[in-house]
Order: structure tokens, then sequence, then C-alpha cells
């Protein structure tokens, strides 16, 4: 039978390094502008499900800590 090749997936993060490596020499003003506002939005995006996270594990030790 015909055997598929496995492709790695990427670790978590990746992504973010890869677009810390970017050449950023290449992009005109507007598109800086642009990928500033994404990179905001993602900053924000991570900010919430953080919050999130601490607030349930907030509410989960005072639970057990009773």
């Amino acid at each position: 039978m015909f055997e598929e090749e496995a492709v790695p997936r990427r670790g978590r993060g990746a992504a973010l390094g890869e677009l810390a490596k970017e050449d950023l020499e290449v992009y005109g003003v507007e598109e800086l502008e642009e990928r500033i506002e994404a990179l905001s939005a993602e900053i924000a995006r991570t900010q919430a499900r953080l919050d999130k996270k601490r607030s349930g594990r907030s509410a989960a030790d005072s639970l057990f800590k009773l």
C-alpha cells in the first residue's frame, strides 16, 4: 500500500518566532501600519485569554483553599 509521509507539526509559538525574524525593510509605511494594527489586535486577544485563565485559576485556588 501507499504510505503518506507524516508532515511534522509546528511547535507552539513557531509562528511568532518566524514573525519576529521577518525582514521589515521590504514593507512600505502603509503595510507596516497594517501590521501594527494586526499585531495590536493579537496582543488584545492574547491578553483577554490570559485574563480569563488567571480568573479561572484564581477561582479554583479559592475553592480548594477552603
